[in-house]
């Protein structure tokens, strides 16, 4: 009889260690036929060699830079950015020096974890730079650009809309009588009628009109024979306006008792009565109402 040995101390296994691998040396983890092999890195070294290529040469085909070709052939994935580019990487140096790529990232996958396919989803997701919150940024560039375009426009509108008014393309050159103002003031006593001797002397092949604004303010709109806007705005007491054209001068006057109008040279008294709009178009030869 024995005394003091345990039954059970012959039996016992003794414990696992757990190693890691070093960059540059053989796999530890892939039992004692992994040892006697060469790492992949001096595979793709050896294998590049052999092909007679350089380092920049196998970098400028597979578009892996020269730095990480040598960290690679070093054994040090470190510099790859992750196992998915080093798996890349791997097969595509492989490929350019002739050698099994698959075989080597099975290699690869057995020193580090596995392969993709044994990992969870969720560490594949996680490995993966998206960035959902900048999807969801709305913008504004273009409805700013419509809105800018649209104010322009409006601007732009208003600018030529206020110049058609205040100043008539297409009305004749006479000169205003001096009484006749813009700015004057509706309290003005009534200027005396312009003398008729310019209208007089217009072109019998011609259509002249005349209209002088007496006692009141009368709107007045006038177009030519093409249709073209001569004056739209009001005509003040005192004011006068001359239109000119060579087939016909439509007006449109929206207080006729208080517009005097001289068709040719011919006095034709007042275009209507008080507050009456009246519509009105005269052409060349004696006054008649279109």
């Amino acid at each position: 009889m024995t005394i003091g040995k345990s039954p059970d101390r012959g039996n016992r296994r003794p414990s696992a260690r757990t190693s890691r691998n070093v960059p540059g040396q053989p796999d530890q983890t892939a039992g004692p036929e992994a040892a006697d092999l060469p790492t992949i890195g001096r595979v793709l070294t050896v294998a590049r060699i052999d092909a007679g290529l350089t380092v920049d040469q196998v970098s400028s085909t597979t578009r892996v830079r020269v730095p990480i070709v040598h960290a690679i052939e070093q054994d040090d994935f470190s510099r790859c950015g992750g196992d998915f580019y080093a798996r890349g990487h791997i097969r595509a140096l492989a490929r350019a020096v002739g050698v099994d790529g698959d075989a080597l990232v099975a290699r690869y996958d057995a020193a580090h974890g596995g392969a993709p396919a044994d990992r969870r989803p969720t560490q594949l997701m996680d490995t993966a730079p998206i960035k959902v919150k900048d999807h969801r940024r709305p913008n504004w560039t273009t409805p700013m650009v419509v809105a800018i375009v649209a104010v322009v426009a409006l601007i732009g509108f208003n600018l030529f809309s206020g110049r058609s008014a205040d100043q008539p393309a297409g009305a004749a050159g006479a000169p205003l009588s001096a009484g006749s103002s813009s700015a004057a003031p509706s309290a003005q006593p009534p200027a005396p009628a312009p003398s008729l001797a310019p209208i007089a002397a217009a072109p019998a092949d011609k259509v002249t009109v005349k209209l002088v604004a007496e006692k009141a303010t009368s709107w007045v709109s006038a177009k030519d024979g093409k249709g073209k806007v001569l004056f739209a705005n009001n005509l003040e007491n005192g004011q006068d306006q001359t239109f000119t054209d060579a087939k016909q001068i439509t007006l449109v006057l929206g207080n006729a008792g208080a517009v005097h109008v001289y068709v040719n040279g011919k006095d034709l008294g007042s275009a209507g009565a008080d507050g009456q709009v009246v519509h009105v178009t005269y052409t060349p030869g004696d006054p008649q109402a279109g």
